[in-house]
């Protein structure tokens, strides 16, 4: 049997932090986005759970989100998985865009098809948040707003489709050491979360657009000023919108057209950036 699926990528259109909670994690609010680049994850049998990747430097083994995402629905549904989960990428490694946590959504997906378990995707949902704070949200995509440590979700509506040019400088960034800083910065200047949602409720997408804010993007583009350099060359470039993703080191740009997208990225290729232009995707029903 075979079994194929995709992870796509996310970004965040808004992310604020709230506080500490008790269990350590960060409490905050958050409008995800996913869009339509995407990695590919092929399911089939084997002896034993064994996970490759196209992607040198990603090693598939039980440190791979995809590989604990195999054996949490194994314990689940006390079969052992012996699959080979073969992973293609295209989502950016280390970006802020849930390349690890869209495929272990993915592989919750699909291992769910693959032994006809016939679970509801916010049972999906549940068993990803044992994964990573990303998972959720990963397995339908589409838009919504996160509270929580990111796994409390609620589904907006679908964005219209809008194109997205996506850089990510060659750096890493680690993201406890994004809120381990974030933590101790002052006079933080708080995106409005609840307006944002409310306006994408309400069909108004340009007002969404210009909600738009990242409590960690001071951090990380104070470590990496060319995210700063990068959002100034999108700005003047025709987008409507643009900001750093989840705890960075990408930058995003939304614009109206394609040609506009294809056309910031052409600009940006003198930089020694990864790129891609994609653009806003719908949820996924199961």
């Amino acid at each position: 049997m075979k079994i194929i699926e995709t992870g796509p990528a996310k970004i965040n259109l808004g992310l604020d932090v709230l506080g500490m909670r008790p269990d350590r994690y960060h409490e905050v609010a958050m409008v995800m986005q996913g869009l339509e680049l995407a990695d590919r994850i092929t399911i089939t049998d084997a002896p034993e759970l064994k996970v490759t990747t196209d992607r040198e430097g990603l090693e598939g083994d039980p440190s791979n989100l995809a590989w604990k995402a195999a054996e949490l629905m194994g314990r689940y549904a006390r079969r052992t998985p012996r699959v080979h989960i073969h992973i293609e990428k295209k989502v950016f490694l280390a970006a802020g865009l849930a390349g690890g946590s869209t495929d272990a959504a993915a592989v919750l997906r699909g291992l769910n098809r693959y032994w006809g378990m016939g679970l509801a995707a916010d049972r999906l949902e549940r068993l990803g948040a044992q994964i990573g704070s990303d998972v959720p949200f990963c397995v339908r995509g589409g838009t919504s707003l996160a509270t929580g440590r990111g796994e409390l979700l609620e589904a907006l509506p679908d964005l219209p489709a809008l194109p997205v040019v996506l850089a990510k400088p060659k750096v890493e960034v680690s993201t406890p050491w994004a809120y381990r800083e974030y933590d101790k910065q002052k006079n933080v200047r708080h995106p409005d979360i609840g307006a944002m949602a409310e306006a994408i409720r309400s069909g108004a997408v340009d007002k969404a657009l210009a909600l738009l804010g990242n409590v960690l993007e001071p951090v990380t583009a104070k470590a990496h000023p060319e995210i700063a350099a990068i959002e100034k060359v999108m700005r003047g470039n025709g987008a409507l919108a643009a900001g750093m993703s989840g705890s960075g080191p990408t930058v995003f740009g939304i614009t109206r057209t394609k040609e506009q997208a294809e056309a910031i990225a052409a600009l940006l290729v003198p930089l020694n950036l990864e790129l891609a232009v994609t653009e806003t995707a719908g949820r996924k029903e199961l």
